[in-house]
């Protein structure tokens, strides 16, 4: 027998599609995964010079599979107790999209710190630290913004370091909401609705900012 899911019912899980597809999205994430994505592409396009697209490209994979499935598989490995996604995906599963996910990650990565930008080797030493809010804040937020800004650009500035606390403190607040509304969710779930709501617009109007810096950089 399956364990009972209790995260069916998120927002950001589709209503569709068989229970095991629906968990596997719910697991990603997919609006916190979005807004660390963002803050890469923003670092990136902040760059000065030509926008190099296929580095772009490659850092949205770095950090879609090392956090948003990587991270979060690592996560439900670690959830012995508590198992808010049933076990419909057993340890060997989990690991394996964790490992997948860490390949491909670091696989890309490798390949840019060898022959294009060795600046992103501290990040990507970093990234592999995830731990409370701070850090959380740190690693989804500023590190994600400045490897991008690092992808493009192989340097950093006193001025891009500055800009990183930005999506530190976007990031910050987002996981502080996020853990009140688990809490709430599971032991008063009729107030959870302002902080779902407040979740929604953080990690919505982050991914859609983002899109609209894209075309503006591309036209």
């Amino acid at each position: 027998m399956k364990e009972h899911v209790t995260r069916l019912n998120e927002w950001y899980v589709p209503k569709f599609g068989p229970v095991k597809f629906r968990i596997f999205v719910g697991m990603l994430f997919l609006p916190y995964t979005g807004m660390s994505v963002s803050f890469s592409i923003i670092g990136s396009l902040l760059s000065p010079g030509t926008i190099f697209w296929d580095r772009i490209v490659a850092i949205i994979l770095i950090y879609f599979t090392a956090l948003g499935i990587s991270a979060h598989a690592a996560d439900s490995i670690g959830s012995k107790k508590n198992k808010p996604w049933g076990n419909y995906f057993s340890n060997r599963e989990l690991l394996i999209l964790l490992i997948i996910g860490l390949v491909i990650a670091y696989g890309i990565g490798i390949y840019y710190i060898i022959f294009f930008v060795p600046l992103l080797l501290p990040i990507a030493i970093l990234e592999g630290f995830f731990h409370n809010n701070l850090w959380f804040a740190i690693s989804w937020g500023s590190l994600a913004f400045l490897a991008g800004y690092i992808m493009q650009t192989n340097s950093l500035s006193y001025t891009t370091l500055l800009i990183s606390t930005l999506p530190f403190l976007v990031s910050y607040t987002e996981i502080r909401l996020s853990r009140k509304y688990k809490v709430l969710k599971q032991t008063n779930p009729s107030q959870s609705n302002i902080p779902e709501l407040q979740l929604k617009v953080i990690s919505t109007s982050t991914i859609i900012f983002t899109i609209a810096f894209l075309i503006l950089r591309v036209l």
